[in-house]
């Protein structure tokens, strides 16, 4: 974590925010996707290491897609997580536990591209981790096919509607079809 010295407070709302900003630096964000959202941003807001999840639209054809117009998007997950206590590599190993990675465009009843299993990488090293993850996860023999996530370059996430955001907090018999299936693949 970066350390700094404050002299002088002329503004202390002023000042917060830019603390919060400076910590906010220290931390990483992840982009996946792995079927309906919901259960996913479930399951990824109580692993360690994870500061914060938002639902949203990534990888598709539109500007500021909706729920009822996101073509190509898939429904995915932002995932800001401190580096000093998870790693890309943990966060992808908790991924390929709870959802089914060896199903093409679809999670449970979920059918259809907006569905997949997907990783969006934003560098060379996020890739690599995947490819690595990926040969793990099909190596073990755990799921019945193998691995269909698609790896694709990071596009812009765009945060879903607010009744998406948090939804099984606040709805907590909603639907959902994620579920940790195995132990740690690492």
């Amino acid at each position: 974590m970066a350390s700094w010295k404050v002299s002088h407070v002329p503004n202390k709302t002023l000042d917060i925010y830019v603390l919060k900003d400076q910590i906010m630096s220290d931390y990483k964000k992840a982009y996946i996707a792995g079927g309906c959202f919901w259960g996913m941003e479930d399951l990824f807001r109580t692993q360690p290491g994870v500061i914060d999840t938002e639902v949203g639209y990534i990888g598709g054809q539109n500007d500021h897609p909706t729920y009822r117009n996101h073509p190509g998007h898939a429904e995915g997950i932002e995932i800001t997580y401190d580096p000093s206590k998870t790693s890309f590599k943990q966060l992808l190993d908790f991924f390929f536990r709870i959802h089914d990675p060896s199903t093409v465009d679809r999670q449970g009843n979920d059918i259809g591209s907006s569905y997949r299993s997907a990783i969006f990488f934003q560098n060379e090293e996020e890739k690599k981790d995947a490819e690595e993850m990926i040969r793990i996860v099909d190596a073990s023999g755990r799921w019945d096919g193998k691995v269909v996530t698609t790896l694709e370059p990071y596009k812009p996430f765009w945060p879903a509607e607010e009744e998406h955001q948090d939804y099984l907090v606040k709805r907590p018999n909603g639907y959902t079809c994620h579920f940790e299936r195995f132990g740690t693949f690492l």
